[in-house]
């Protein structure tokens, strides 16, 4: 396979301007590159440390302007309309391609995806109608979560269901396509990430294992508490679907572990990813690093953390402000802030832990949940 790396000096575009964009711009102004994004908020975090192109995603003089600037572009989030993706394709290489997108923001087709690459996916039920919901609640095993086909995210567009009136009440409620999702027993939640360059050469992140709460990812940790079987089916399932997909840039990979090992997809997300957060911290290089070298075709290497390290979410107060200094003050602690104004329930930064001693990591990770969330998870 040929390479074509992109040089330093070189400019990257970005569609969003949230968080993710932020850290992504900062990796790669630390290789070398320059960096533009569009985004419609004027107080977009990336502004901070990217030139900024304020303007909706549906003006073709912004687009045409962010073509015009940039050596390639990618993308911080999903929902970006395919007029604008099309739009860009024709004038800049634009990674992940639209179609990883397309697939990602619609349940219904990524699940067939899913399949189509042979991983393994939870028993569901496509809903378009209230008649698909007939008896359907019997077939899903009693318990079942129906979630919204389209612009669901951190909890949302969701409603977990246990009979069917009830199944029926929430798509009344969502009045969308839906898709009705078995409930799944898991002991484990976790996720995994590769990096694709479009010279065909991949790398893998190691396997994190997740908590959330209230639909909000709460705690990630490596390395994840799963056997070796799993780790190398994660593994495979990313590698199978990035090479169905074609894949260039950075795709994550959200599991469920059950009881006997078997390992079902949750959802995919073809971008950096928030429980991929702890790698900017934990040794080797981050998430953000491995999108940008994937992006710019520059050799591919695992980029699993050479310590155990954790990451524990920041949401915005609704009263009391985080105690900063005592945040900063726990043992390997790496504090990460966005330049969001507060809100509460809102992600305004995450707290990363590492250390060489798994156990400093675990302590450390429990004093921060305390302090943040007022609880410890198990």
């Amino acid at each position: 396979m040929t390479m074509n790396p992109l040089k330093p000096g070189a400019t990257i575009g970005f569609l969003g301007g949230g968080q993710l964009a932020r850290m992504l711009a900062m990796a790669a102004t630390s290789m070398g590159y320059k960096t533009v994004f569009l985004e419609p908020d004027p107080n977009a975090p990336a502004r901070e440390v990217s030139q900024h192109i304020q303007a909706p995603y549906t003006d073709e003089a912004a687009l045409a302007r962010l073509a015009e600037l940039s050596d390639v572009v990618t993308l911080e989030f999903e929902n970006v309309p395919d007029d604008a993706l099309n739009f860009l394709e024709s004038r800049v290489p634009v990674y992940p391609q639209a179609q990883a997108f397309r697939v990602s923001r619609n349940r219904i087709l990524e699940k067939q995806t899913l399949l189509d690459a042979g991983l393994q996916v939870a028993p569901y039920l496509v809903v378009r109608s209230e008649a698909d919901l007939e008896g359907a609640l019997s077939r899903m095993g009693g318990k079942a979560i129906l979630k919204t086909a389209e612009l669901g995210y951190d909890g949302k567009g969701q409603a977990r269901v246990s009979s069917d009136q009830e199944a029926l009440d929430a798509f009344r409620t969502f009045k969308v396509d839906c898709v009705l999702e078995s409930f799944v027993p898991f002991v484990r939640e976790i996720s995994v990430q590769i990096a694709r360059a479009p010279s065909g050469y991949a790398g893998l992140s190691g396997i994190v294992e997740n908590v959330h709460h209230q639909g909000i990812l709460k705690r990630s940790i490596f390395p994840a508490r799963v056997s070796e079987k799993v780790v190398e089916t994660a593994r495979d399932f990313a590698i199978k679907l990035a090479e169905h997909l074609n894949l260039v840039g950075l795709l994550t990979l959200e599991l469920f572990v059950l009881e006997d090992d078997t390992v079902l997809v949750n959802e995919i997300a073809p971008r950096v990813h928030n429980s991929g957060h702890l790698t900017m911290n934990g040794g080797g290089i981050s998430q953000f690093e491995a999108q940008i070298r994937a992006v710019t075709d520059l050799p591919q290497w695992d980029f699993e953390p050479f310590m155990a390290c954790s990451m524990v979410n920041i949401l915005g107060w609704e009263k009391i402000e985080p105690e900063w200094d005592a945040l900063t003050g726990i043992q390997g602690a790496h504090l990460h802030l966005y330049g969001k104004a507060n809100r509460p329930g809102r992600k305004v930064g995450h707290l990363n832990i590492a250390h060489f001693d798994p156990n400093v990591v675990w302590g450390s990770t429990k004093i921060a949940e305390m302090l943040l969330f007022g609880d410890v998870s198990p």
